[in-house]
């Protein structure tokens, strides 16, 4: 068995990286918080890309709901915490991996030492962690931290960037005052205003945003994985072109559509609030309140 090296390792990189920019993925490091539906895919795909060093959280042990999309999934890893599982795969592709773990997953107590010195912050948080998100993206805006969200939605992803100095994470989903339902409905309309997905969801009561409730892809996880990635590499090689919130883009394999979405004013731009109106009914039809 050959001995690691790290340049060997990464070598079919270079070419779409040179040396020295491998070098710069090497001494970089990525935050990712949530190790489940995306964010073990991410710290996967971007150990492989040659990222160094890795802060990453999560609270959460592995259940047989996991399995269709969850990287760190299987029979053998059943109970076992979501943190150490990602932390071995990680170190299995490059033993090297500097590794920070915050297994109480991210909160307002550690969420400084969770970002100290990471140079991009991606999004692997559950859909509904609404609390952790929210702080999570107020410390990257304070600390000047880009920050990427990738959302599996369907059988595609729908991508976010917020760079230091633009637009805001609140500023553009504009959460306050709103109700979990509402946050809920808030953040997926403004993922995606495009809605490239919604034409072949076959069983709509099979979403239930006030139970915290929806289908989901392995698909939709590896295309959040491969985007967020390449959203990164720009990042943090400062090439190629990046487009920030209110920028954002949704590409679904399903139907073989991209779309780039623009929305000034995030979820008050009229699109958006007709769009968020709709859905409110929508809400009400599909999930009627019970009756008391």
């Amino acid at each position: 068995m050959n001995a690691f090296s790290y340049n060997e390792a990464f070598s079919r990189n270079l070419g779409w990286t040179t040396e020295a920019e491998q070098a710069r993925l090497r001494g970089a490091r990525v935050a990712v918080a949530g190790l489940g539906g995306v964010g073990g895919f991410h710290v996967l795909t971007l150990s492989r890309l040659g990222i160094g060093a890795f802060s990453i959280a999560d609270f959460d042990r592995f259940d047989v709901p996991n399995f269709n999309r969850q990287a760190g999934a299987t029979v053998s890893t059943l109970g076992r915490s979501k943190i150490e599982v990602l932390a071995e795969q990680a170190r299995d592709i490059n033993p090297e991996s500097d590794l920070r773990l915050f297994p109480e997953g991210v909160n307002a107590d550690n969420l400084d030492a969770f970002l100290d010195g990471v140079d991009v912050y991606v999004d692997g948080l559950d859909f509904f962690a609404f609390d952790a998100r929210r702080k999570t993206f107020a410390a990257c805006a304070r600390k000047g931290i880009p920050a990427v969200t990738a959302a599996p939605l369907g059988m595609g992803t729908a991508v976010l960037v917020f760079m230091p100095g633009g637009m805001t994470f609140d500023d553009y989903f504009g959460w306050d005052g709103c109700d979990e339902t509402e946050m809920a409905l808030r953040f997926l309309l403004g993922l995606a205003p495009a809605g490239l997905h919604r034409g072949y969801l076959v069983e709509p009561q099979r979403i239930n945003l006030a139970e915290h409730r929806g289908p989901s892809t392995a698909m939709g996880c590896y295309l959040c994985a491969g985007v967020a990635a390449t959203e990164t590499l720009k990042i943090l090689l400062g090439r190629g072109e990046l487009r920030a919130a209110p920028w954002g883009y949704q590409f679904d394999a399903y139907t073989g559509r991209l779309r780039r979405t623009w929305r000034p004013g995030g979820n008050r731009h009229p699109l958006q609030r007709l769009a968020l109106a709709i859905g409110r009914r929508s809400v009400r039809t599909t999930n009627p309140a019970p009756v008391k």
